[in-house]
């Protein structure tokens, strides 16, 4: 199993030293890395980056776009279309970075297009204007797996890419292989979708890119422990990935404040192997069974099961 966590929870812990928080991503037994672009490589070269990984013997899943400061009212959707451009070359530049460090998807959270009041955007139009810039940066990285992650809100009050079935019909009209989805465990129940309806659809068609595993409330974006609040829901959730043969990282979105991270991370990391040795334990197919079955009593009987 691939596995990465957010480098963010653990500069604050390790002096803001990248190389610092490799060596203890490498110690605690993570196996990949997903950076934040620009602000995670700022200070290092492809090439450096590639070494700094190497070194603390660690796999770049790949980088994340990260829009700022000009953007507040808008990425590829932003009606200054100098303002478009900008949020379009970062996304190539953020290619072009992933390629050098052998990494394997970008993932692009649009977390400023949106709007906050009725008749703040004309919908249609900026539809339109994201999907021909999504068109534009996947054609550029055709090598590159390029992945959108949808939230309903935070920091606008209603995102554009809001959820599976609004991120769908956008990934079907850019039509281009290299494209898929990333699902984040709480912005989907946030969105009050069931986690794994969106993997199963998702890798049932080889189009799920990225898994941001955490849980949560759903009224937030909670970021809580896995498994801590909807155990059931992350069993099923990771069924569908092992089924699916999901192949990317899995990357835990997690964020300690008052816990520790790093102990937090080998929390996570004791969650999903035991949730993962379960699965095993009781079998892919036997939960199939019980699927096909479509039965709540087996389901909790299957429950009963899982708690051993």
């Amino acid at each position: 199993m691939k596995v990465a966590t957010r480098i963010n929870s653990f500069l604050p812990k390790f002096n803001q030293e990248l190389e610092k928080v490799f060596s203890e991503f490498n110690r605690i037994g993570l196996s990949h890395v997903d950076l934040n672009y620009p602000e995670h490589v700022s200070q290092y070269s492809g090439t450096d980056m590639k070494d700094l990984l190497k070194k603390h013997q660690l796999k770049a899943n790949g980088v994340a776009l990260r829009f700022r400061n000009d953007f507040i009212n808008g990425e590829l959707g932003n009606s200054n279309l100098a303002i478009s451009k900008e949020a379009v070359q970062l996304c190539k530049e953020a290619i072009d970075y992933c390629r050098e460090i052998n990494g394997e998807v970008v993932t692009i959270w649009l977390g400023f297009d949106g709007f906050d009041y009725s008749f703040q955007i004309d919908y249609v139009k900026v539809w339109n204007q994201i999907k021909e810039c999504l068109i534009e940066i996947a054609d550029y990285g055709s090598d590159i797996k390029l992945s959108i992650e949808y939230k309903p809100f935070q920091p606008r009050a209603y995102a554009f890419l809001d959820s599976l079935g609004i991120t769908m019909t956008m990934m079907n009209e850019i039509d281009r292989e290299n494209v898929g989805i990333t699902l984040d465990y709480c912005h989907m129940l946030m969105k009050h979708e069931n986690p794994a309806y969106g993997a199963a659809i998702l890798g049932s068609r080889q189009k799920l890119f990225g898994v941001h595993l955490n849980d949560g409330y759903g009224l937030n974006d909670d970021g809580l422990m896995i498994g801590t609040s909807s155990l059931v829901k992350t069993f099923e959730f990771l069924y569908y990935t092992k089924l699916h043969n999901y192949e990317y990282a899995i990357y835990f979105d997690t964020f300690p404040i008052i816990e520790d991270p790093v102990a937090e991370c080998e929390a996570n990391l004791k969650m999903i192997k035991k949730i993962d040795s379960r699965i095993d334990q009781i079998g892919m197919k036997k939960i199939g069974e019980i699927i096909a079955q479509n039965k709540g009593t087996k389901v909790s009987e299957l429950i009963v099961e899982i708690l051993g």
